[in-house]
């Protein structure tokens, strides 16, 4: 059992996840790493964990099901002795319009973005209520909280989206008397592995409606959950935190 404080960020071997999990690493978590496929890049992550938190691991789990979760959750509390921080990460992406969305795509989107984090969280409560003590950070998205842009594109995606933000009010109400917070970070723009296959003119494009002028770098995305999971952020539960250049507000 670990002393250090300790973190499971699922979907954590490349982008955004990969970049919360070395930032918590660094900032001095012993972090449970998540991954579904790629054992490859998980791994190249874990080697970097290790190197500022030995005891960091990697889990393959699919957490788009409740088994995967309580699997991954039960395996991380087993070798983690206690669950500090719970960082709801996964969130596959399907680019579809409504009328041609299918029932398999629609149940994918709500199960992997929106069910994954209330099966981790429902998982992990209990241990951080016995220990009277925790924090859930989930991702959402941008356009979770607003209509414009390209929610007519997505709408699977930012349906679910939109439910992870309510579930992180939901949560930070109910178990704020055992001591726990809960917030959302929801990410804009952000340089990861989707955007290497943008077409240049399309970049432009969007880049050219950020206030900033630029897309973000997942260290910035990083950077926002360390804080919510920080003590510098303990009177904050509840909130989302946009992190998009000033996008959309």
């Amino acid at each position: 059992m670990t002393t250090s404080a300790t973190a499971l960020v699922t979907g954590s071997s490349r982008g955004i996840g990969r970049a919360i999990a070395l930032r918590l690493a660094r900032d001095g978590y012993t972090v449970g790493l998540n991954y579904a496929h790629d054992a490859r890049a998980a791994e190249a992550v874990l080697a970097e964990a290790r190197s500022h938190g030995p005891a960091s691991f990697a889990v393959r789990a699919d957490v788009t099901t409740p088994e995967g979760c309580g699997r991954l959750v039960s395996e991380a509390l087993d070798r983690l002795g206690r669950l500090d921080l719970l960082v709801n990460n996964v969130g596959p992406f399907l680019e579809r319009p409504l009328a041609e969305t299918s029932d398999a795509e629609w149940r994918l989107m709500l199960d992997g973005n929106l069910g994954s984090a209330f099966w981790c969280a429902r998982a992990a409560l209990p241990a951080m209520r016995a220990a009277r003590r925790g924090c859930i950070v989930n991702v959402s998205a941008l356009n979770a909280e607003v209509s414009p842009g390209m929610t007519h594109e997505a709408p699977a995606y930012f349906v679910a989206k939109s439910a992870l933000a309510m579930l992180t009010r939901t949560m930070a109400r109910a178990e704020g008397p055992h001591r726990i917070r809960v917030n959302a970070v929801s990410p804009g723009f952000i340089e990861t592995e989707g955007y290497a296959d943008w077409e240049d003119a399309e970049k432009a494009r969007w880049r050219g409606q950020i206030p900033l002028g630029r897309f973000g770098r997942p260290e910035e995305v990083a950077e926002a959950v360390a804080f919510l999971a920080s003590e510098r952020a303990a009177y904050v539960s509840g909130t989302v935190l946009h992190v998009h250049g000033g996008l959309w507000i």
